[in-house]
């Protein structure tokens, strides 16, 4: 526990660094580019086609027009489809802010903690960018998959609360890892690594998604209106972009100490079989003299 708490508090603190801050910059600007185009064209034809193909078109579905308006609710049926649409879009919206901060901010909070608080530590590189770009892809195509499939479960009070968390954390956990330790472990050692620390590395993965039910609740909260849909979209970006860099870091500073212990571990381990082979020899001599 005291490694994560460790951790924790140096993330905290090299958050607030301005040159942190500005890494969440360029990956929102991207975005934001890229989502206000997208929903300038798409949003208003996917409520469109979810109000004739699901709500108007089908009896059953048409439910959700009439218990909302038999409970005094009546306002409420015309949030439920731009809500539907929201929350259709919200993995695609998190995967875009995923995509441009592991593109452009892991790799320079990896170079700030290392030169900062590891200069010692040796590169050896055993990531790369192409193993980073599967690495988050293949993760959320499962994600997506377990999100479908899990949905029914949602229904039930308990199961609405900690699906999302575990679901959360896996994803973070399976990427943030990887680019913690790219730049400075190879390949032996960052298996070796995401095998020890696996738990603590998924509880930092919980821990920081539900850090994202912000930035979510403000982007859902874009149904109540759409005029000022467009500000709590970027909020939300942001804070998506904020939570990532921080989440980075606080798996950089976990997966460094932890890779710096097990590599004096590794070099104390040769010494001392170096030690004791030295020790079998002399004693072979020593045996072997008349």
């Amino acid at each position: 526990m005291r490694p994560l708490l460790v951790a924790f508090g140096r993330a905290l603190l090299s958050q607030l660094h301005y040159r942190m801050l500005m890494l969440t910059f360029l990956p929102f600007l991207l975005s934001i580019l890229v989502w206000g185009l997208a929903l300038w064209w798409g949003l208003q034809p996917m409520i469109d086609w979810l109000q004739k193909n699901y709500f108007t078109g089908n009896d059953g579905m048409g439910l959700a027009n009439y218990i909302p308006a038999w409970l005094g609710l009546g306002a409420l049926k015309t949030v439920i489809i731009p809500w539907l649409a929201l929350w259709a879009l919200l993995p695609l919206m998190i995967l875009t802010a995923l995509l441009f901060v592991g593109a452009f901010a892991l790799p320079a909070t990896a170079r700030h903690v290392g030169r900062r608080h590891f200069p010692d530590l040796e590169l050896r590189k055993g990531g790369s960018l192409l193993g980073s770009v599967w690495t988050s892809f293949s993760a959320f195509i499962i994600f997506c998959v377990l999100w479908l499939l899990t949905l029914p479960l949602w229904l039930i009070p308990p199961f609405a609360f900690l699906i999302p968390l575990v679901l959360w954390g896996w994803l973070t956990y399976r990427v943030f890892a990887y680019e913690a330790l790219a730049a400075h472990a190879d390949k032996d050692e960052m298996r070796a690594i995401l095998k020890i620390h696996r738990w603590p590395l998924l509880v930092i993965g919980v821990i920081t998604g539900a850090l994202g039910a912000a930035p979510t609740i403000v982007w859902l909260g874009g149904a109540l209106s759409l005029v000022i849909f467009p500000l709590l979209a970027a909020g939300s970006i942001w804070l998506y972009v904020l939570v990532f860099v921080f989440t980075g870091l606080w798996f950089e500073y976990y997966c460094l100490a932890a890779l710096e212990k097990y590599r004096a571990a590794a070099q104390a381990a040769i010494i001392m079989a170096k030690r004791d082979g030295g020790q079998v020899i002399h004693q072979l001599s020593d045996t072997s003299q008349p």
